[in-house]
């Protein structure tokens, strides 16, 4: 049966579908990625904003249209569809086209297609921070691995960007994430997730390095045993 999809960016595609079909849509992107798609490019560019481009163009291109990495920088990082799809390294990135089977391929995932681009200055501890305070907050409470993992996730982020950090935070951080995702009833979980195991295995070594310059005695503080870490009250991470 017909149905109607409440999303802006498909009603905007139906009048030229209409009017010159289906077919010729397809054939403005590549086999297997039709079309055309709005990205929401935002971060350090030039010129953020919203590009329509067909699905297959080259990363390269959508970043020219943005005006290009702010301040001639060089490009450190893209979240290539939102703040839940996995970040990918500049050379991974400056390789795919943007549509879902290359960035997919890359290990990501179009999403909404809000790029967010990320220069060589920006902090990925940092970085990471942000966004697990934000899922943090955006649980409704309702899954247990959501509700509290969330917490965990900020909370270990927080203590390795602050210089408490120990070793073993990062190797929790990534127990945690993988004990959320895939066990939760809504996607929330899972948006959670992704974006802390990707930071980790692309840039292990800004972690390893917040860790190994502590700015606090706290960092010298042992990290929990295994045994000690299941007793441990979760708020206090």
């Amino acid at each position: 049966k017909p149905t109607t999809i409440n999303n802006t960016e498909t009603f905007a595609a139906v009048p030229w579908i209409i009017r010159n079909g289906g077919p010729a849509y397809l054939e403005c992107g590549k086999p297997n990625n039709g079309g055309t798609k709005i990205f929401s490019i935002s971060g350090d560019v030039e010129l953020p904003g919203n590009y329509e481009i067909p699905l297959g163009t080259p990363f390269s291109k959508l970043l020219e249209l943005a005006g290009g990495v702010r301040g001639g920088r060089k490009l450190k990082a893209v979240i290539p569809g939102g703040s839940s799809a996995p970040v990918l390294p500049a050379d991974i990135m400056m390789q795919c086209t943007m549509d879902y089977d290359s960035i997919a391929k890359a290990g990501s995932m179009l999403g909404s297609g809000a790029v967010i681009v990320m220069d060589e200055t920006r902090d990925m501890v940092e970085s990471l921070l942000r966004l697990s305070y934000f899922y943090m907050h955006e649980s409704c409470g309702q899954c247990t691995p959501c509700r509290e993992g969330t917490g965990w996730l900020w909370r270990v982020v927080d203590r390795i960007h602050n210089g408490s950090g120990r070793q073993a935070d990062i190797d929790l951080l990534n127990s945690v994430a993988d004990n959320i995702q895939g066990r939760t009833i809504c996607a929330l979980g899972d948006a959670a997730a992704m974006p802390v195991r990707a930071m980790i295995k692309h840039f292990r070594h800004e972690f390893e390095a917040k860790i190994a310059a502590p700015m606090t005695a706290a960092a010298l503080t042992p990290a929990l045993s295994q045994g000690e870490r299941v007793g441990t009250d979760a708020r206090s991470a």
